[in-house]
């Protein structure tokens, strides 16, 4: 499958180290099987860093997720475990870490930090806290390459 990775400059080899740490999945490589939704991604980075809207194409062997290959975790919608797994990576006094090699699910709104903080002053339950995170314009999915043997797997086109 071809995957995609939207930035402000080309990515021809990936360094694990110069990904942001506290994002939805944890610090990782973050790529969409939509080139639409990777050039959002592209033209938001140029917004904020200067140079301009770059798409990088990956291939991956989607088969890897399933097999005994990789160490992956999947979230198929927005759950509960889905909402825990994100507020734990997202949360900077957690320093939470996991152990997967890629994780694929749905992404969190760009204004989950204002909802972590709601959440920790107890001014919305859970329950709301999970509403307030989906994604405002709809269900869209990531994946999160989140170690050296998963970057591994891809392949730069």
């Amino acid at each position: 499958m071809k995957l995609f990775h939207g930035s402000n400059v080309s990515i021809e080899t990936v360094d694990l180290s110069k990904s942001k740490r506290y994002k939805d999945f944890g610090q990782a490589f973050y790529l969409s099987a939509e080139e639409e939704q990777a050039l959002k991604m592209a033209e938001a980075k140029v917004i904020q860093f200067g140079g301009e809207a770059i798409v990088s194409e990956f291939e991956f062997n989607a088969e890897c997720l399933s097999s005994n290959e990789l160490n992956a975790k999947l979230f198929d919608s927005y759950t509960r475990e889905w909402a825990e797994f994100v507020f734990n990576n997202r949360d900077e006094n957690q320093q939470f870490q996991h152990d997967y090699d890629v994780v694929y699910g749905p992404i969190a709104d760009d204004y989950i930090g204002l909802q972590i903080r709601d959440f920790k002053r107890n001014n919305i339950t859970f329950e709301q806290f999970l509403q307030k995170i989906q994604y405002h314009k709809g269900i869209t999915f990531q994946y999160a390459f989140c170690t050296q043997k998963g970057i591994e797997k891809l392949i730069r086109l």
